[in-house]
């Protein structure tokens, strides 16, 4: 029985990086999830803020401050790109978001490009300009 002394403690040492490594790998793929749902949501927002404006600046402006205030503290510089966007009667609004996302918390020292894209159509009988 004395040999068995000390035998738990030495496992627990050797098993509690595994474990930690685990937990951060839990962490920064929960994070990355979160990230990407955050960025599909400004994506959206961008695509319906658009598609209630008249012009097509109009529809610039309103999807690049409803995405940036989406993505507040987020990300330190979102990018809207409404390309591929059939601005007509009938048409739709495509948004693309994409994100720099920092995981400098991991201890990495990271980044990961996300983008989320959207499409809302214009209503059929809608006048735009």
């Amino acid at each position: 029985m004395n040999a068995d002394r000390g035998s738990m403690a030495v496992e627990t040492v050797l098993l509690a990086p595994v474990f930690l490594l685990f937990l951060l790998f839990l962490v920064g793929a929960g994070r990355l999830v979160e990230a990407q749902g955050e960025v599909n949501g400004a994506a959206r927002d961008a695509a319906r803020a658009a598609s209630v404006q008249r012009t097509l600046d109009g529809a610039e402006g309103a999807a690049e401050a409803s995405a940036k205030a989406a993505l507040e503290g987020q990300c330190a510089a979102p990018q809207i790109s409404l390309e591929g966007t059939a601005w007509q009667e009938g048409g739709q609004v495509r948004a693309e978001v994409t994100c720099e996302l920092n995981l400098d918390f991991l201890g990495f020292g990271a980044t990961k490009q996300m983008t989320g894209m959207s499409v809302v159509p214009l209503e059929q009988f809608r006048r735009v300009d």
